[in-house]
C-alpha cells in the first residue's frame, strides 16, 4: 500500500510539473507569436518609409533631369527615354538592378554637367572647334563634382562620370578601358547611343531602329562592351518601340 501511495504521488508530480511546462510552452509560444507580430509591422512600416523615401529621391531626381532638358527642346524627354532603354538592356544582359536601384537614378542624371557648358556650343548647329570640344568633354567631370557628396545616388555617379567611355580606351573624361568601365557605364552607352540616333537633331532627321541596331553593332569592341551588345541584340524591336511610343 504504501508502495501504491508513493507511485501515485510520483505520477502527480510529474503530471504537475508536465502541465507546468506544458502552461510555460504556451506562454512562450504566445510571446514568440506577438514578438514575430511586432516585427512584422515594424518591417512593415520600415518598408513603407523606405518606399516613401526612393519615392522622393525619384522626384528629387527626375526634377534635376527636368531641369537640365529645359535648356534644350530637341533632347525633348530624352533622358526618360534612354533611362528606360537602359533598364530594359540592363535586366537584358543579366544585371540585378535590385542591388543597386540608383543606378537609374544615373540614368536619368547623367547629362547634369551640361548645366555649366555655355549655350553657344551646347546649341551650336555646326561642328565644334577643338577648343569648345574640350569644353563639352568636360561636362561627365562637372556633373560628377555636382553629386559626388550626394550620398543618395551611390552607384549613380559612375554613370555621370563614365558615360563617354570606350571599350577601347578611346573615350572621356578618364580613358578607362574594357572592364574598368563601370558596367552601367557600358550598358548606358549603348542606350544613349540608341537615342541619340532614333531622335531628330537639328544637323539631321533620326535614323530608322533598323538602321540604328547596324550602327550600333558595328560599334562593338571599339565604342562598345561586345557583352553588353549581345544582350542588345536580344532585346526585341517591340520591347524598343513600345518605350519609345510610351515617353514619347
Amino acid at each position: 500500500m504504501g508502495t501504491d501511495k508513493q507511485l501515485q504521488q510520483q505520477i502527480a508530480a510529474l503530471d504537475a510539473e508536465l502541465a507546468q511546462r506544458v502552461r510555460e510552452a504556451a506562454e512562450k509560444e504566445l510571446q514568440l507569436e506577438r514578438y514575430a507580430a511586432d516585427l512584422r509591422e515594424t518591417f512593415k512600416q520600415e518598408r513603407a518609409r523606405a518606399q516613401e523615401l526612393r519615392r522622393s529621391y525619384m522626384l528629387t531626381v527626375r526634377a534635376l533631369a527636368s531641369a537640365v532638358e529645359a535648356r534644350d527642346a530637341y533632347t525633348g524627354r530624352h533622358a526618360e527615354r534612354v533611362a528606360a532603354y537602359g533598364l530594359r538592356l540592363a535586366e537584358a544582359y543579366g544585371l540585378r538592378l535590385g542591388d543597386e536601384p540608383e543606378i537609374e537614378f544615373g540614368f536619368l542624371l547623367h547629362d547634369a554637367g551640361k548645366v555649366a557648358v555655355p549655350d553657344a556650343i551646347l546649341f551650336k548647329p555646326g561642328p565644334l572647334t577643338s577648343a569648345e570640344r574640350l569644353i563639352m568633354q568636360q561636362h561627365p567631370v562637372t556633373g560628377w563634382e555636382i553629386v559626388r557628396d550626394i550620398e543618395f545616388l551611390g552607384a549613380a555617379r559612375d554613370v555621370i562620370r563614365h558615360h563617354h567611355e570606350r571599350w577601347d580606351g578611346g573615350g572621356y573624361p578618364d580613358a578607362l578601358a574594357g572592364e574598368e568601365i563601370p558596367i552601367s557605364a557600358r550598358i548606358f552607352a549603348v542606350a544613349d547611343t540608341l537615342d541619340a540616333l532614333t531622335t531628330d537633331r537639328p544637323y539631321r532627321q533620326a535614323s530608322t531602329l533598323a538602321r540604328a541596331r547596324v550602327i550600333i553593332r558595328q560599334g562593338a569592341g571599339t565604342h562598345f562592351d561586345p557583352a553588353v551588345i549581345e544582350a542588345f541584340e536580344r532585346l526585341p524591336d517591340e520591347a524598343i518601340e513600345r518605350i519609345r511610343q510610351e515617353i514619347g
